[in-house]
């Protein structure tokens, strides 16, 4: 330890060790293990060390770091060196794990594919792959993360924006970029930042509403769709259901006792292999209406047991969403000259026609299992309830003749 009566330390400082492990022949500094030096000044101890500092072209600057302790009448030497020793054993801790630098992004995903796509839903995987191979790898692939900076991203939003993409879909690509970097900063790689609240994003254009089937389109479909395709229509209408998640359904989760309808998997539309849904407010039990009831009763009479499923094809195999929207739901819309629509339009029916006969947002919410309520609100927001018309048909009674 250094005399406690020194009125400037000088820090002693080795010199610099080449390393080729780590950097494919490279020579760089290795950063050097920190012991830090005790210094009184004005009656005070400082600690005084070095510690490396990542600038934003991913190099490292070694600054020299004053750290006050305490006063000189306050405490002995040892103490300060005891209250100097966690900022040192941190400094030194981070040397040890130092970022990793000059990897393109299009390196970088590819650890990303490996080690965390696999983990990932299909569907998640789908979109994130579309995002890469359609905009983030052509513009901003060949940038060290380090240069995948606020600037550069506000100018790879701009050239979004040049080809006509919506609010939405630069979103969901920035998303998909975001969570890409938020990975390799976890895994101590050197990256710059970026932060959405500092983007100009482009403007909402104007907003197109959903397909949305209403009541007596959907009573037409049904009633006229073959038995098992109309029992699937019926509970993605009346439960408001993913057609996911109506593929999904076990014999198990059909609860005759408790009338309840468990949701609990769904089927990947592209793949048809048995996942999760969506979110954990996707998990849940639905009340299970008498004319359901009726309809599942029946059907299951006839089932042959060999799957657990609810609904296969011949072979036993899950089915197909988007080959039952192609072979049958289409085709039907055409014969009965209702304007086409998917399977989600059955569920934005069911919300809408909830909402319109008066339910509350909150149970609205809780039937289609939103997450958050504001979901809801904004997909749904523009319905107007029973209760919303009729106060303003009253209003309009008494001011207009």
């Amino acid at each position: 330890m250094q005399s406690a009566q020194q009125d400037v330390a000088v820090v002693q400082s080795t010199a610099v060790t080449p390393s080729t492990v780590s950097t494919k022949g490279n020579i760089v500094p290795r950063r050097r293990f920190q012991k830090g030096s005790i210094v009184v000044k004005s009656d005070r101890y400082y600690g005084v060390f070095r510690e490396d500092v990542l600038q934003s072209d991913g190099t490292f600057a070694r600054k020299l770091r004053w750290l006050s302790l305490g006063l000189v009448k306050d405490m002995s030497g040892r103490a300060a060196w005891k209250a100097l020793q966690p900022h040192l054993d941190k400094v030194n801790k981070d040397a040890l794990r130092a970022p990793k630098t000059g990897v393109t992004l299009a390196e970088f995903v590819e650890e990303w594919r490996t080690s965390v796509s696999v983990n990932l839903k299909a569907g998640t995987v789908r979109v994130a792959e579309s995002n890469l191979r359609a905009h983030i790898l052509p513009k901003l692939g060949s940038l060290t993360l380090t240069e995948i900076d606020t600037k550069t991203v506000q100018s790879f939003v701009a050239y979004l924006a040049q080809g006509g993409r919506s609010r939405k879909t630069t979103t969901n690509v920035l998303a998909t970029l975001s969570s890409i970097m938020r990975t390799a900063r976890d895994w101590d790689y050197a990256c710059a930042s970026f932060q959405f609240s500092a983007l100009t994003l482009p403007r909402e254009g104007v907003k197109v509403e959903q397909r949305s089937f209403n009541d007596e389109e959907t009573c037409r479909v049904i009633t006229a769709a073959p038995e098992t395709f109309s029992l699937i229509l019926a509970l993605t209408a009346v439960l408001g259901l993913r057609i996911g998640e109506t593929l999904g359904l076990r014999i198990a989760d059909i609860d005759f006792t408790k009338k309840l309808i468990r949701v609990r998997q769904s089927i990947d539309s592209a793949t048809r292999k048995i996942g999760s849904v969506k979110s954990k407010a996707s998990n849940a039990d639905l009340p299970m209406p008498s004319q359901l009831e009726t309809r599942l009763r029946s059907y299951l009479l006839k089932h042959d047991g060999k799957s657990e499923l609810l609904f296969t094809n011949r072979s036993g195999r899950a089915l197909c969403a988007d080959k039952l929207r192609e072979k049958l739901l289409h085709p039907l819309l055409d014969k009965l000259g209702i304007p086409r629509g998917g399977f989600h339009s059955l569920r934005h029916g069911a919300a809408s026609a909830l909402l319109a006969d008066g339910a509350t947002p909150a149970v609205v919410q809780r039937q289609l299992r939103h997450s958050d309520p504001r979901i809801t609100l904004g997909i749904y927001g523009h319905v107007i309830g029973d209760q919303q018309r009729n106060a303003v048909q009253n209003r309009s009674a008494r001011l207009v003749n």
